[in-house]
């Protein structure tokens, strides 16, 4: 576990003059803002001038995160957040929990306990996420009911296992009722429902959704009471569809990056958002409820809203129309200064999970079982879905073998919790020319996923992650090139900037090899993703996530 160790030195404020933007009068006046015991004792509206040129509005709060998903610890995630003024997140958990259990989530806690930042962890609701493939733990009813009664878990992780919602599932139901007897917030997940079923599904307690992808999705949810949390992540890219949501439906929506690559948060977060939305003309009160406000009531979060008695939690803008930040205040402390974090991370204690050997390419074949077309998975960039498409396979030697020049590539998912054998498919839209890349991160199960335009090439980018227990890694031929995490195989224990630079690095080369995805590893990650549509593979074999069920490669409807 994580060691105990002083982890800031903290900066205390006791006086702020500068221009306070209330959002609820929707007002910007200048102010005089006294700090006390990590409390505003006193907010006092000056007659003249003698005011900084900045801005102080409440602390940006991500209202839906994976924080596994930067490759960061907790602490880590936040020394690097409040630079962009961010103070408080809605984290789940459930990637390291799909890894290591309850453990992993008490791990996360822990390790977040070290910094001077708001973190408001939920109960994994789906681990593992489905049936249909292979987990490193399972959380139970009873286990889920325990976290909740945490006083550190303060919500449902999102409900990802919809059709058990709609089905009526036992366990599915359980958990919600363990969330509804102590008055906690229950997420959801439900990409693309829309019906009869939308009502059905949050009717049975969930208040949220971050999985819309279009205008009049969100708005059917929102007519059936949920609150919208606009995603803009380094894969589901939502903004452009649903901004207009932000004046249409203030109070109702917030803004959330659900996976963020630690090289996107080297460069903004949640005030990238509210740049966006001001630049495309939005309601400048109603883009920081968004921001600021509706999470923090929603899952009434312990953050200041810039009011005499709140804490005092808050940012000092340069600027209303660039977001940039000058200083992020938590709990009357200074934590970043000019672009700088002043939270300083003692060093963390990997936790892991791995238990598979080595892999031989002729593990990675794929007989063709039948001279017909076949099943074939169709990455969208900047999207979590997936498409399906029907082709006719090239074939050497009785095998279905990558073609690059057909944008027809192999596609592996390894169990990374027992030795087994590789489940193998096609995939396109990636664009390799040559090599591989692999990764441990792949959601949810996290077991290794790869993709390469040759057999030996995808066994040389697998094996360097199992050498490693876990990682990204690249394979263009002639050398291998990887971003070792030796948390459960998802977190680094070092900086964001030294593990965004090693990324780039990586991500960089990726490109040279063909491949013009926005986020190759992050769409890479979700190809294993099964309870979003349509056509994933899981360490079991290829799955319909309409259909939802396994479905055979050459059996194509």
């Amino acid at each position: 576990m994580t060691p105990p160790g002083p982890s800031f030195s903290p900066s205390p404020v006791s006086t702020v003059r500068s221009q306070l933007v209330d959002i609820e009068a929707r007002a910007i006046r200048p102010v005089e803002i006294r700090v006390s015991a990590g409390r505003i004792d006193s907010i006092e509206t000056l007659e003249t001038g003698g005011v900084d040129d900045t801005f102080i509005v409440p602390g940006f709060v991500d209202a839906h995160v994976h924080i596994e998903s930067s490759m960061l610890t907790p602490s880590q995630f936040a020394a690097a957040a409040v630079i962009h003024g961010t103070v408080a997140t809605v984290s789940d958990p459930h990637e390291i929990a799909n890894v290591l259990g309850l453990p992993g989530v008490r791990y996360m806690l822990d390790d977040a306990s070290r910094v001077p930042f708001k973190f408001l962890f939920g109960a994994p609701s789906c681990v593992p996420a489905t049936v249909f493939e292979t987990s490193g733990a399972s959380i139970s009813p009873e286990e889920t009911a325990e976290l909740l009664d945490d006083d550190r878990i303060g919500y449902l992780a999102e409900m990802m296992n919809f059709p058990g919602v709609l089905q009526e599932d036992p366990d599915v139901l359980a958990k919600i009722e363990a969330a509804r007897q102590r008055g906690k917030p229950i997420d959801g997940h439900a990409p693309g429902l829309r019906g009869d079923d939308v009502s059905k599904y949050f009717a049975a307690g969930i208040t949220t959704d971050h999985e819309c992808t279009q205008l009049d999705e969100a708005i059917e949810k929102l007519a059936a009471g949920a609150m919208i949390q606009i995603r803009e992540g380094s894969a589901a890219r939502n903004f452009d569809a649903l901004y207009p949501l932000i004046d249409q439906y203030p109070g109702r929506v917030a803004f959330c990056s659900d996976d963020k690559h630690p090289d996107e948060l080297v460069s903004g977060h949640i005030n990238a958002l509210c740049r966006r939305a001001v630049g495309r003309g939005c309601d400048l009160f109603h883009v920081l409820t968004a921001a600021c406000i509706v999470p923090v009531r929603h899952y009434r979060l312990d953050v200041g809203q810039c009011r005499v008695g709140d804490r005092a939690d808050f940012v000092e803008l340069e600027s209303l129309e660039t977001f940039d930040v000058r200083r992020t205040i938590i709990d009357g402390d200074c934590v970043s200064e000019a672009g700088r974090s002043l939270i300083t991370v003692p060093p963390a204690q990997p936790m892991n999970q791995f238990r598979c050997g080595f892999k031989r390419p002729d593990q990675f074949k794929l007989p063709a079982l039948h001279a017909t077309d076949m099943r074939v998975i169709v990455a969208e960039d900047r999207l979590l879905t997936t498409r399906s498409e029907t082709v006719s396979p090239t074939l050497v030697g009785g095998s279905v073998v990558a073609d690059p020049d057909r944008d027809l590539l192999k596609l592996t998912v390894v169990n990374r919790y027992a030795d087994a054998d590789p489940a193998v498919a096609l995939v396109r839209s990636f664009g390799l020319s040559r090599g591989a890349l692999a990764g441990s991160v792949g959601h949810d199960s996290h077991n290794i996923l790869g993709v390469g335009a040759d057999d030996e090439s995808l066994c040389e980018a697998v094996n360097a992650i199992i050498g490693h227990e876990g990682g990204l890694a690249v394979v263009d031929g002639q050398r291998i090139e990887t971003l070792p995490l030796p948390v459960a195989g998802l977190m680094s224990t070092q900086s964001c900037d030294v593990v965004a630079a090693r990324y780039q690095e990586i991500d960089t080369l990726a490109r040279q090899m063909g491949c013009k995805l926005q986020a190759p590893f992050m769409t890479l990650s979700f190809m294993a993703l099964l309870v979003i549509p349509s056509l994933k593979l899981s360490d079991l074999g290829l799955f319909d996530g309409d259909r939802f069920q396994l479905v055979d490669h050459w059996s194509v409807p």
